[in-house]
């Protein structure tokens, strides 16, 4: 989906036009994909606009700089704080925000301490990730070949930019063999996510999701699925699943900032027909969550 250019972007407390912020060729997230980031939303509310669980997502990109032992150079509630600004600066009701925190020019080479620690925050419109017809009727999903990278390769609870390309293999097999989206297998055959969700399977009226052990980043979107569930009293379990569960589920979704919640209609070619009551349940309520209109639920948005 092409991106609608805002007005500015944040850059190391500078406001940049959108077309000025460029980093040096040099710089080394560019060659060796060391950096941290997060995918946020900012919704239209009766109030204005509130992002969604800022300070959850703001907590998390902190958590994965300190895996890669990136040294955030902002507090937390400064870059709280920036994202809102940033939304207010480009006049924006609702948006997609991407703060990005990257190793900027400094020493060329594997060794990163050298390297200036940078952090940007752009914001833009942005519609449904997995398009309309999805969101109504379900995606069609596909078992890729390539598997989720074992976790002391690559540790799966930190978002890091360069271990995307592990999601971006998987979608474009997908993509080019015809289906929607991609399911990705732990090394040890479990299901793993989706390339940029989190994925239930739903089985005699039972939410089941994978552990963070499968490989499974744990998701902002799926605490808040794991929260409406247990409040419409629908039991909800961390569990591994195979291959063969996705057959054989009585329904099936994904949840992810970008992708929201939606249904999945077939894995393999493997019919799950039409979005269940399970899934439209939690939908629903998602949905009507972000927008501020659950209020068990508003404190998950952060008025700008």
């Amino acid at each position: 989906m092409p991106l609608t250019k805002s007005e500015k972007i944040w850059m190391d407390g500078t406001f940049v036009d959108w077309d000025d912020a460029n980093v040096h060729i040099l710089t080394h997230s560019l060659h060796y994909g060391l950096g941290v980031f997060e995918g946020i939303r900012t919704y239209e509310t009766s109030q204005g606009p509130a992002v969604f669980r800022l300070t959850d997502h703001i907590k998390r990109l902190f958590d994965s700089a300190r895996i890669f032992l990136l040294d955030i150079p902002y507090s937390a509630d400064e870059l709280v704080e920036a994202t809102k600004e940033t939304v207010r600066v480009n006049n924006l009701s609702s948006c997609y925000v991407r703060p990005l925190v990257y190793l900027g020019y400094g020493e060329m080479g594997l060794n990163p301490l050298p390297c200036p620690v940078q952090v940007s925050i752009a914001v833009w419109p942005w519609g449904t990730y997995l398009g309309d017809e999805g969101l109504k009727h379900g995606v069609r999903m596909k078992v890729s070949s390539w598997q989720r990278h074992h976790p002391n390769a690559l540790p799966p609870a930190a978002k890091g930019t360069g271990m995307y390309i592990n999601s971006s293999m998987a979608k474009v097999e997908a993509l080019k063999a015809g289906y929607d989206e991609a399911i990705l297998l732990s090394p040890n055959g479990y299901v793993s996510e989706c390339t940029g969700e989190n994925l239930f399977v739903v089985q005699d009226g039972r939410i089941l999701t994978p552990p963070v052990s499968a490989g499974a980043l744990a998701g902002i979107t799926q605490q808040c699925v794991k929260s409406i569930a247990t409040d419409l009293g629908i039991d909800y379990e961390v569990a591994h699943l195979l291959r063969s569960d996705l057959y054989t589920a009585d329904e099936a979704f994904l949840s992810g900032t970008a992708a929201e919640v939606v249904p999945i209609r077939s894995v393999d070619d493997r019919e799950l027909g039409e979005p269940g009551p399970i899934t439209r349940a939690i939908q629903d309520t998602y949905f009507a969550a972000v927008k501020g209109e659950v209020d068990r639920y508003k404190d998950w948005n952060e008025h700008v």
